[in-house]
């Protein structure tokens, strides 16, 4: 085994000093190369066509669908119980708990209104999609429907 790293090296000290490698190993590395670059080429047509041409209407969904997966719902009269329970047993001020759940409240409200207008944004982007993919069918069916009111006359 020692014999076989020797020789190993010395090939390797006489190829950095002539300038040259083995054939089979220049054969190996473009292979394995090529294997790589074919690999991130199909995979990342997998994903094109899994996605099914995704487009900025796909992210919007799925950047809302993360917004609620983050969020939680809680009612203030939840909270309310929460806080009254921390003030008697002398955890908080209640003050201090009056404060906090304004707050959480304030931050609650900016965070649905944000949440709100996001998916409005979203469904904006679905009717303006969907009207341009119907408005030739509505156009056709105009047509054909002018032809049958001609026919009858």
């Amino acid at each position: 085994m020692a014999a076989k790293k020797q020789t190993s090296k010395k090939a390797a000290k006489r190829s950095k000093a002539t300038g040259t490698r083995k054939t089979g190993a220049k054969k190996t590395a473009a292979k394995k190369a090529t294997r790589k670059t074919g690999a991130k080429k199909a995979k990342g047509a997998r994903k094109a066509s899994s996605r099914g041409g995704s487009n900025g209407l796909d992210a919007s969904v799925e950047q809302f669908r993360r917004s609620l997966e983050r969020s939680v719902t809680l009612s203030r009269d939840r909270l309310q119980d929460v806080v009254d329970d921390a003030v008697k047993r002398g955890r908080m001020t209640r003050g201090d708990a009056e404060k906090m759940l304004s707050e959480m409240v304030k931050k609650g409200r900016r965070q649905t209104d944000s949440m709100l207008k996001e998916l409005e944004k979203v469904v904006k982007q679905v009717r303006k999609e969907v009207g341009g993919r119907a408005q030739p069918v509505r156009k056709q069916a105009t047509q054909a429907a002018r032809r049958a009111r001609k026919k009858l006359r």
